[in-house]
């Protein structure tokens, strides 16, 4: 089969693999339908994470069974699947209490799991998952194709932006800034005014992504960055800041802008992928009451809640993916996102 490998720095290719197999009893074989290119997958593509040795890659997924192990017992070969970023089984302690990207058992994408098979790369044609009936989540029935972008994003970007709204406490009436205009950053305006946000301000210098922003429910924009953006930021609130912020970029900048936005006694809701950077400024916070919660998301606790809003057209997350490309051409799909030329790039096997 055809699948994606990350070589290193800017070097990104797609090659002859071996085809998967099924291995574990517990496993399946999903033929993609759709998978995409996240930004997190950018910082092994510019060098900010050493990439050693070809690597498989990508995280993100839909697709149909193809075949499944005889221990599987909920998910059948015909059936349209969403995968989350990673692998889990959704029956220990850490699945069960919310919290499946810490599964006791699970694993990620393009890496051996802990039973000696390789879970494949999503930017691929076919891919083996581990723990079947814990990691998939099969639609009713085939899926309209105009809706296979949104549940894509219940892969990731939405259930991530989902958890920087609820990490920060977004509820009815809440005020709420989200620094990045990022695919996640987009689907966390979307998040925050489905959880009933009054108030909504996204943080973007970008007039594509502000377009978005403001379909998703942003009621106001703001360009400036740093002091000048909070500043900005303050004056819309009072001058004393918003309720919530959702930090989704990663960045020591954005995580500063995000902690010194907050009004006092406000919470920050941070789900960008580190990428580097110094602690957080605890005096700051503990003068200020400002809190931070969040990491890592896990989708696959969120998929069954939002998936019926996307099937249904209430939410429209799909709209992040503003460029889609054959899997072929999945190097212009890393240089379309590196440059900013694109949101987010849809790939089709």
């Amino acid at each position: 089969m055809r699948a994606t490998l990350l070589y290193g720095d800017h070097d990104i290719r797609i090659e002859d693999v071996p085809d998967p197999v099924l291995s574990t009893g517990g496993d399946a074989i999903v033929r993609v339908v759709a998978a995409c290119v996240c930004g997190s997958d950018l910082w092994g593509y510019r060098g900010v994470v050493p990439t050693r040795g070809p690597r498989r890659i990508g995280h993100e997924f839909v697709g149909v069974v193809e075949s499944v192990g005889p221990d599987v017992e909920r998910i059948a070969v015909g059936d349209f699947v969403i995968a989350p970023f990673y692998d889990c089984d959704m029956t220990c302690a850490n699945c069960l209490n919310g919290v499946s990207t810490s599964c006791l058992h699970g694993g990620w994408w393009g890496a051996d799991d802990r039973m000696g098979g390789f879970a494949d790369g999503a930017q691929g044609q076919y891919v083996r998952v581990p723990h079947a009936d814990g990691t998939l989540v099969a639609t009713p029935g085939q899926p309209d194709p105009a809706l296979v972008p949104g549940l894509l994003t219940l892969a990731d970007v939405m259930g991530t932006g989902h958890h920087a709204a609820l990490s920060a406490g977004v509820t009815e009436g809440s005020t709420v800034v989200v620094v990045g205009d990022g695919a996640v950053g987009l689907c966390a305006v979307l998040a925050a005014k489905r959880l009933g946000a009054s108030r909504i301000v996204a943080m973007s210098r970008h007039a594509e992504r502000q377009a978005v922003a403001r379909e998703f429910g942003a009621t106001d924009i703001v360009e400036e960055r740093g002091a000048e953006g909070i500043a900005r930021v303050k004056e819309l609130f009072d001058g004393i800041g918003p309720d919530c912020v959702l930090e989704c970029v990663g960045t020591t900048e954005s995580m500063d802008q995000a902690i010194r936005s907050a009004r006092p006694g406000g919470m920050v809701g941070y789900v960008g992928v580190p990428n580097g950077g110094s602690e957080l400024p605890i005096r700051l916070m503990f003068g200020t009451n400002v809190g931070a919660n969040g990491g890592v998301a896990p989708v696959r606790n969120y998929i069954e809640e939002l998936l019926p809003e996307v099937l249904s057209g209430a939410i429209d997350p799909g709209r992040v993916f503003d460029l889609e490309l054959p899997l072929e051409e999945v190097a212009e799909a890393y240089a379309a996102m590196d440059e900013r030329r694109a949101i987010k790039v849809l790939l089709r096997p």
